[in-house]
């Protein structure tokens, strides 16, 4: 299967990168004390000029829903002709049925929360934002109440990979429509913590399977995000990259025109593995601080004949 597939073109705008969480994975870092968030006439010319490229946005940060204005640049992505207009968000303040209420209204079509953890121990020690686990599970359960589609999102990490199947137990039981098992971007924060929060392959591996057998038997979509092909083996079906929308990502003060063209030439790496594994044309390889740091032991090459 060739990595450039022809899919519909996403925008993913940066509203700014205020944040109530902390996490200690964030591949934003500190762009919250270095770039002040958009203003309202600002977004709505970037949105203006999305819709250009894409029928399908995101709205991302930082922490969307902190934002007062929101329902009004959900409103205006909306009188755009937007087709899907997605929330990426920590879920926190969907748990004020009020706040979600007004972006329903407004024309949010689906939501895209991030739990990271079974328990509040677990979440809320990464998030460092006590509360914010319950607080989560809430705005999920709000947004399944109003028959929003709800994308869920988790970071793999040192802290939760011994639990990914109890985790993926738990999207399973609040219903949510999709799950996805990140493996830690070593960015920003979780660059400056990598010791500290980044697992092994072969730690993650045997929850990872167990996680993702739990989403087939409920009948959830399951994927993967960063971790290559031979090291999924059997579950390589599993791996997003495969059929991530082709993505322009309005960040800072920057734009990227073609994310899936960087992932492919600059975040992630081939190494020697690669060279002789059959499934190298259809992986995009592991973010390339992974094997700068652990070397490629890791990575055998997959033979089909």
């Amino acid at each position: 299967m060739p990595l450039h597939r022809e899919n519909p073109r996403r925008v993913d705008v940066k509203v700014g990168f205020s944040c109530n969480n902390r996490c200690t994975f964030c591949v934003q870092g500190d762009k919250r004390f270095e770039y002040p968030d958009k203003s309202t006439a600002e977004l709505f010319e970037i949105l203006a000029d999305a819709r250009n490229h894409a029928d399908q946005l995101v709205l991302t940060g930082g922490e969307v829903t902190l934002r007062q204005d929101l329902p009004e640049l959900v409103a205006k992505a909306r009188e755009l002709g937007f087709k899907v207009i997605q929330l990426q968000t920590n879920g926190r303040a969907l748990s004020v049925e009020r706040v979600l209420d007004r972006l329903v209204d407004a024309g949010v079509t689906e939501i895209a929360p991030a739990l990271h953890g079974p328990s509040p121990e677990i979440h809320d020690t990464q998030t460092r934002a006590p509360g914010s686990f319950k607080q989560t599970v809430r705005g999920i359960r709000h947004a399944k109440a109003r028959g929003l589609p709800v994308i869920l999102n988790s970071v793999i990490t040192r802290d939760n990979a011994a639990h990914l199947e109890a985790m993926a137990r738990l999207f399973v039981a609040l219903q949510v429509d999709q799950f996805q098992l990140a493996f830690v971007h070593a960015l920003g924060t979780a660059g400056a913590n990598m010791d500290a929060v980044m697992p092994r392959f072969t730690e993650v591996v045997p929850q990872l399977r167990l996680a993702l057998a739990v989403g087939r038997a409920a009948g959830v979509p399951a994927f993967t995000e960063g971790i290559p092909l031979c090291v999924l083996g059997k579950d390589a079906v599993h791996a997003s990259e495969r059929t991530m929308p082709r993505l322009r990502i309005v960040d800072a003060t920057w734009i990227i025109e073609d994310y899936t063209a960087v992932r492919h030439d600059e975040a992630k790496l081939k190494g020697p593995p690669c060279v002789e594994c059959d499934l190298a044309p259809a992986c995009e390889g592991p973010w390339r601080e992974y094997p700068e740091r652990f070397g490629w032991s890791e990575m055998v090459p997959v033979r089909r004949r």
